[in-house]
């Protein structure tokens, strides 16, 4: 009852706003998988630090998966990744782990400033920011592949990029939001980005976006589509169309804390 009126709700607040998804996706728990981790000091995450960096940072960070996140586009590609077929390398100084997942003759990496966000993420280097995905894969084998990619892509290792932000961010629930099949879309203003923001609770302002923008411009139609009445603002975006590189990343970083700085001083 409790989950039937949060999923109401979020199509009032949908509606209100003028998006067009008719419901939302509700989180699942995932299963007996590496989400198990112990989070704490004695387990494979640091203990947060408060203050670790310089902000303002988002409390939400959102990322596109295809062409931005990584480097391939998951709809082009045929076989689920598994563990039987990794390719290890160095993971920017923290020793070998996992850079590389195949499907089929196609390598899945990600992009050097996801890997550096990442990083930095896992090393509490943004207060309580978390992280998740929001991705339009054309087919439901596409979004297969790529979970499967995130199950086994490590930031350090032993810790996949779906250890970190599912298990140790959202304590076990999915609330990534990839795919366009029902009720999602191919147009991340109208589905992806409200119902991230019904089960996160984050308001928009509080986001950063970055998304390739190759197949539309994502990142336009949701600060123009998804803006909180208080402050009148949506998420803040940063393009990535050659990747999510470390200048992209640091973009992003300098551009949230600039809007929030200035929000503040208007106020």
């Amino acid at each position: 009852m409790i989950r039937r009126r949060t999923i109401l709700s979020a199509i009032a607040v949908a509606a209100t706003n003028s998006f067009h998804s008719a419901a939302f996706l509700v989180p699942h728990k995932t299963a007996n998988f590496s989400t198990q981790l112990k989070l704490s000091s004695d387990g494979p995450f640091p203990e947060a630090k408060m203050g670790a960096g310089h902000g303002p940072f988002p409390d939400l960070c959102v990322f596109d998966l295809d062409a931005c996140f990584w480097d391939q586009e998951m709809y082009t590609l045929s076989q689920i990744c598994d563990s039987s077929n990794v390719v290890k390398g160095d993971l920017n100084g923290r020793g070998e782990g996992v850079v590389g997942v195949m499907s089929g003759r196609s390598k899945i990496s990600l992009h050097t400033g996801s890997l550096i966000a990442l990083q930095n993420h896992y090393d509490n280097k943004f207060d309580d920011m978390k992280v998740c995905f929001a991705s339009s894969a054309d087919t439901p084998l596409a979004e297969k592949i790529g979970r499967s990619a995130l199950k086994l892509l490590e930031v350090v290792p032993g810790v996949t990029v779906w250890d970190l932000v599912v298990g140790r961010d959202w304590k076990g629930e999915d609330i990534n939001q990839i795919g366009r099949q029902p009720p999602l879309s191919s147009n991340k203003a109208a589905t992806h980005f409200p119902i991230l923001r019904e089960l996160t609770k984050v308001p928009y302002d509080r986001m950063l976006f970055f998304d390739d923008c190759q197949w539309g411009d994502h990142c336009g139609m949701v600060e123009a589509r998804c803006k909180e009445s208080e402050s009148g603002r949506g998420p803040t975006t940063v393009r990535t169309p050659y990747g999510l590189g470390r200048e992209e990343w640091a973009e992003g970083l300098s551009k949230y804390a600039k809007n929030i700085k200035n929000e503040m001083n208007v106020e």
